[in-house]
């Protein structure tokens, strides 16, 4: 038989454990200062609620795409607006082409060619200080000259709409990472 001492050890435990059994198994979790990601859809509220979005309306539909829920945070947002833009910026691109292939005037020919900041390279085309005075000026240009190209407007009138989404983002990403920008 074993001794009293094992005996009453291996009942301390026994009695520990079953006493502990009657107790809540939820974890337990500490106070930790540690910051949450924001779900997508505050993210967005905020974003679109920026002293640099033109359209509010706009943005907010932009980001309604169920892509946007899957963000997690402020640079995986920033990146899917500049992908968003990218994608409008082609598409705008595609109709430019369409409209410069058919016969036209020579005036219209020109003004058409004032909306080279479809044409830049990807490498420059990123800038956003760069590249809102060259749609300003390519969309005046068009309506001076009364060209009718509506879907060119209006890819122009979105690719504003974008460029200020994409400063509204930087600009945040500025301020919440200070020594990284």
């Amino acid at each position: 038989m074993a001794p009293p001492n094992q005996l009453c050890l291996v009942l301390v435990i026994f009695l520990s454990i079953f006493s502990l059994s009657f107790l809540p198994t939820s974890a337990i979790i500490p106070k930790a200062n540690v910051s949450l990601p924001i779900p997508s859809s505050q993210l967005v509220k905020n974003l679109c609620n920026g002293k640099a979005i033109q359209n509010h309306r706009f943005c907010l539909k932009a980001l309604s795409t169920p892509k946007v829920f899957a963000v997690m945070d402020t640079t995986q947002l920033g990146t899917l607006i500049m992908k968003l833009g990218a994608v409008n910026a082609k598409a705008t691109l595609n109709v430019y082409n369409e409209i410069i292939k058919k016969p036209g005037s020579p005036q219209a020919l020109k003004s058409l060619n004032c909306c080279n900041w479809l044409k830049i390279p990807k490498p420059q085309n990123y800038d956003v200080a760069v590249i809102g005075p060259e749609i300003a000026n390519c969309e005046k240009e068009l309506i001076n000259a009364k060209v009718q190209a509506p879907r060119l407007l209006v890819g122009n009138r979105f690719m504003k709409y974008y460029v200020s989404m994409g400063y509204e983002i930087t600009s945040t990403l500025e301020l919440e990472n200070p020594n990284e920008y």
